[in-house]
């Protein structure tokens, strides 16, 4: 995952469809400056899925939530209803695999909510970290959004569906943030797996 991202959660009639229509709108994608989008499908949720796409500039963020691509894309994969998107950047990232075998990718589970603090929740994430180990728990990835200085993605990438159903029903207290997920206008938490990740370079 890279630092800065525009991410959104949403249903659709069939995720397979999703990578095609990716791969086939690489130039448009080029255009708004992304370099990967990388997409999850929900394992609990049928329908369901997480886009990301990493771009390499801030400033042109607001104009990019403007851009027709994304309402084109919605379109075309079958959005009915707008979803929220999220954009930020990324302000700490952990990674507790063994570098020398890191394995298969995990299980994602991922929240947007909002927080007291975002660098409260950074500190007592770390401070916890034996404990995220003894879980499963194998990556943490946290965003902050451009707009909100309160408002978070947390991505965390666990070893198992077993573990991450544990995590979901019984969180560690420094996982504030699943409280409050699925509250008011944000989502439920994403639970799903790696399924596709386009690259996009200046050629596309």
């Amino acid at each position: 995952m890279h630092s800065l991202v525009i991410a959104s959660d949403y249903r659709v009639p069939d995720p397979t469809r999703v990578p095609r229509l990716l791969e086939s709108r690489k130039s448009a994608l080029a255009d708004i400056g992304a370099h990967h989008v990388i997409v999850h499908a929900s394992t609990v949720d049928h329908g369901r899925v997480l886009v990301s796409i990493a771009v390499h500039n801030r400033e042109p963020i607001v104009d990019l939530l403007r851009s027709r691509v994304f309402f084109e894309w919605f379109d075309a994969v079958g959005v009915e209803d707008i979803p929220a998107v999220f954009a930020g950047e990324l302000v700490d990232r952990i990674d507790l695999t063994d570098a020398d075998n890191p394995g298969p990718p995990g299980v994602i589970v991922a929240a947007m909510t909002s927080v007291q603090d975002v660098s409260g929740v950074i500190e007592r994430v770390h401070l916890a970290l034996d404990r995220f180990r003894v879980a499963g728990i194998r990556k943490t990835w946290i965003f902050q959004a451009f707009d909100d200085p309160r408002e978070v993605m947390i991505l965390q990438e666990i070893g198992d569906e077993n573990s991450a159903r544990r995590w979901i029903e019984n969180p560690d207290s420094a996982a504030e943030w699943m409280q409050n997920a699925g509250t008011g206008a944000y989502p439920p938490l994403f639970v799903g797996k790696f399924l596709h990740m386009v690259r996009i370079d200046e050629t596309d």
